[in-house]
């Protein structure tokens, strides 16, 4: 955090120029070759997916490369863990800084589309909260791969794998529906899936039953991959 706060000049320009190019170009540029069939203008569609893969980058790249760097370079973690802290505590923070990394990046996105007219309900501010929620399940997801990498180039493997694959599968881009029946079957396991489809129904106002299950399996895997980051960086730094 402290850090952060030292490099906010440098840290807040690229967060906010990188959505406004990406709703440009797609959006705008794109969106005049592409025709839904509901009829609902194209950079309608991608704002709100936005909302759920841009801080699912920044809350995995948190809890990747800047958690391997602090655990394996600097050896921050050594240093807390012998003081009265323990691994959990310190675990459990860096899940939270980078769920607070996922939080910040929705925001600018939030008030992004809001400025472009993309928004049209007030339930769009409960956006926030959820983020909160999907920022420690992509930060756990990625701890979890850390606390068993062996090297920081190593990374590249879970967000090549994992991370890009869910940033293209999980119907931010296009309708799940237009998949192959495998394809809509891999993509509700995605959980980038299950929070594009809450962002949509709270920018829109349009919310269904539906919405509380993708809420609920974003829960069951914050609850896997919380249990598994602490139980494997215990293994790890406890020696």
């Amino acid at each position: 955090r402290d850090v952060y706060l030292q490099l906010w000049k440098s840290e807040i320009i690229w967060p906010v120029v990188e959505p406004v190019i990406t709703l440009f170009a797609l959006g705008v540029g794109l969106g005049g070759l592409v025709e839904l069939e509901s009829g609902q203008p194209y950079i309608e569609f991608i704002a709100p997916g936005l909302l759920a893969v841009w801080p699912m980058w920044s809350a995995s790249a948190e809890c990747g490369w800047g958690s391997f760097f602090r655990m394996e370079n600097q050896r921050t973690y050594d240093a807390i863990v012998a003081t009265p802290v323990s691994v959990e505590d310190v675990i459990t923070g860096e899940i939270l800084w980078g769920a607070t990394r996922g939080l910040i990046s929705a925001t600018y996105i939030l008030v992004v589309i809001t400025a472009w007219g993309l928004v049209d309900s007030p339930l769009a501010i409960l956006v926030l909260p959820v983020t909160v929620l999907t920022g420690v399940m992509f930060a756990s997801i990625s701890l979890s791969y850390t606390s068993v990498a062996w090297s920081i180039s190593s990374l590249n493997y879970f967000f090549a794998v994992f991370i890009t694959p869910m940033f293209w599968l999980s119907g931010v881009f296009f309708p799940i529906e237009r998949l192959p029946e495998w394809g809509q079957t891999v993509a509700w396991w995605i959980p980038a899936t299950h929070a594009a489809e809450v962002y949509r129904g709270l920018t829109s106002g349009n919310l269904h039953w539906s919405h509380l299950g993708d809420i609920a399996w974003m829960v069951v895997v914050v609850g896997i991959f919380y249990a598994l980051a602490l139980f494997s960086m215990r293994r790890r730094l406890v020696k």
